[in-house]
């Protein structure tokens, strides 16, 4: 090993007691039970649900709850008790009310205390104090600790414990540890999160869930085809843009463009004012909240058919200068006939109604009035100078990826593109074909290029990232194309139907799974695909878990959206040392409703596999990393103190 980095490593363990140390430390972590592992799916800005799923994880909080209290605690006191670990703020002030005196309080803090110390040392029992002490509140790490290890065997310190306890109350202090001890139980019981995709578009909140994440303590990113619009967007691609903000006006959402990320609209509104009316297929999608008024639904529906015109026009150039795409049948403005009002689509033909094409040049229909190239170019700009969103996307780049190997299983949000046959789909990229994992690496590739330039707005890397929106052998996409244009245009519902990639029949194969594993170099006896993407309709009887266990699709609908065709409100995927549960979810209502009736939204737990033998931390991603560094110390030992 280079003997200037090991003269450097031996300035931080300048002894060698030290190496050993750490030595002793590190394999001894190795032969702890594996941490819990949390994953979660297609989130659509529904920020309020995720959080509830985020603070009980997955119904970890409550299960470690009914294992210690469920002999001393009734039903309706252990909900109480994990309302108070979901929501410690809140709860407390509803308790608080309930108390006649400070004497019923007090008795109240103390009994509340002991069980957050006793719910502590529980969740924690499988970690070093190293990194209790991490996760504990910071102000009160002594006396945490002084409470969670104590001992008086010989009576020396029977007032010392109870005084600490009196203290905190009298100095009006039980409140914020409540709080912070609530906030490490939450962290505890769940060790990594794993997002696999689309934390963007259609629910009103995704900044909040960006917040969210970038706040917490462990966690990474299977981008999903809407993660990568926006992040297209900020990489300066035209077409990407005017994607998020068609789908913001579609969902009512564009107070996230103009009042969360400081995107100025006026200039696409002044443009839509001037050449659109009201016209119904544009009007946006209600959701819970102020209803519009109808200023504001005229605008939106206005602005919404002047974002439209203007994606379906920057698409045609890019579809026309990249054969490699296959999308000529896509060119749909120019199958257009302008006189009829009809389009040929496949051979056929269609009548259109609900236009708008007053901006549309039949000669030149993809060419962008001057006022509409002003529009995009200032929205562009806008966009890439939002500090906000600047270090959202960043986030995403640095904790994210198409794909994840992880513990042995195989993390991605869409598909690998698969012929009807179960053989990986290939794409030729400037002469050079790909299939599978490459794919995927090369697809990677560009997205991280495109971000790391967003100066170069037309080059191959920039469409590249819009193709993973909308592309046929896109791994995020899945399907043969996009209809949004037969959707706004046409009535014919046959038109509206995106044919999805074989992969999604396929996945049901344990042998087609295996086949995937493989391709990834993942073991495809112990491993697993843990997919999202595409909602699972529990009401009509579709399992999540396929091909024998080796497929767990956990899309099952977050963004309320999808849950009149699901049925359900999401799954989630907890996997402990003992094996994985796939958890079911109801409808979230709301917090007030989780505080004031203790209500939780678990449905079901469904085991998807049972190890063997307890699964330890040597047999993991950070286990192969800790024992790189065990390498590096006893090389490190070798060279300077054994000599």
């Amino acid at each position: 090993m280079n003997s200037k980095y090991l003269d450097l490593l031996a300035q931080k363990y300048n002894s060698e007691e030290k190496v050993a140390t750490e030595i002793i430390n590190l394999e001894a972590i190795l032969n702890l039970p594996k941490g819990t592992e949390h994953f979660v799916s297609d989130l659509h800005g529904e920020y309020q649900a995720f959080q509830h799923v985020l603070r009980n994880g997955s119904g970890n909080v409550k299960v470690k709850i009914k294992d210690l209290f469920k002999e001393e605690l009734s039903e309706q006191e252990i909900n109480e008790f994990a309302t108070l670990v979901y929501y410690p703020e809140e709860k407390i002030q509803l308790i608080k009310n309930q108390f006649g005196n400070e004497k019923e309080l007090a008795e109240w803090y103390k009994a509340v205390i002991e069980r957050m110390m006793k719910l502590i040392s529980y969740a924690s029992s499988k970690y070093t104090r190293s990194k209790l002490r991490k996760a504990l509140p910071k102000q009160f790490v002594f006396i945490v600790e002084e409470l969670l290890y104590k001992t008086d065997e010989f009576t020396n310190k029977k007032d010392y414990y109870p005084k600490i306890i009196q203290q905190l109350i009298s100095l009006d202090q039980a409140d914020k540890l409540i709080i912070g001890l609530a906030y490490t139980t939450q962290r505890l019981v769940v060790d990594h999160l794993h997002v696999v995709g689309d934390i963007y578009d259609r629910g009103p909140e995704p900044d909040k869930i960006m917040e969210t994440l970038i706040k917490y303590h462990s966690v990474d990113i299977q981008w999903g085809n809407h993660d990568v619009l926006w992040i297209g967007a900020f990489a300066g691609s035209k077409v990407c843009l005017a994607n998020i903000i068609r789908i913001c006006a579609r969902y009512n959402n564009l107070d996230i463009i103009e009042d969360v990320y400081g995107i100025n609209l006026r200039p696409l509104l002044n443009l839509a004012e001037k050449y659109y009316d009201d016209n119904p297929a544009f009007r946006p999608k209600r959701h819970s909240g102020e209803p519009l008024s109808e200023q504001e639904e005229q605008q939106i529906t206005k602005i919404h058919q002047a974002i439209s015109i203007i994606q379906f026009k920057l698409e045609s150039p890019i579809i026309k200068r990249r054969p490699c795409f296959d999308m000529s049948d896509r060119l749909l403005l120019e199958k257009i006939d302008y006189t009829t009002n009809e389009v040929t689509i496949h051979g056929a033909t269609y009548p259109l109604q609900n236009t708008c094409f007053g901006t549309i040049n039949p000669e030149q229909p993809d060419q962008l009035l001057e006022e509409e190239k002003q529009v995009i170019e200032k929205l562009l700009f806008s966009v890439q100078h939002s500090e906000k969103l600047a270090r959202h996307m960043n986030f995403l780049m640095k904790k994210g990826s198409l794909y994840l190997k992880y513990n042995g299983n195989l993390l991605i949000h869409g598909c690998i593109p698969l012929d009807e046959k179960g053989n990986m789909e290939s794409m030729t990229i400037e002469e050079k074909t790909y299939a599978g994992r490459d794919l995927l690496d090369i697809f990677e590739h560009y997205l991280r290029h495109a971000f790391s330039h967003p100066e170069e707005t037309d080059d191959l890397a920039t469409d590249m990232v819009w193709y993973l929106w909308t592309g046929e052998y896109s791994s995020l996409f899945g399907k043969r194309e996009m209809t949004t244009f037969e959707r706004y245009f046409i009535q014919d519902k046959a038109t509206h139907k995106e044919r999805k990639n074989p992969y999604y029949h396929l996945r049901e194969d344990e042998d087609i799974c295996r086949k995937i594993l493989s391709e990834f170099d993942l073991s495809p006896d112990q491993g697993h695909i843990i997919n999202g993407h595409t909602p699972v309709k529990e009401i009509n009887g579709e399992n999540p878990v396929k091909a024998n266990g080796k497929m767990i699709v956990i899309d099952g609908g977050f963004s309320k959206a999808y849950q009149s065709t699901t049925g359900i409100a999401g799954y989630t995927l907890l996997y402990n040392s003992y094996g994985m549960q796939l958890v079911a979810h109801k409808h979230f209502n709301s917090k007030e409703d989780v505080l004031c009736n203790g209500t939780d939204v678990l449905s079901v737990k469904r085991l998807v596999d049972e190890e063997l033998e307890r699964k330890t931390v040597g047999e993991t991603n950070v286990g192969e990393e800790l024992q790189q560094e065990i390498e590096v110390l006893n090389s490190l030992r070798e060279y300077r103190y054994m000599n």
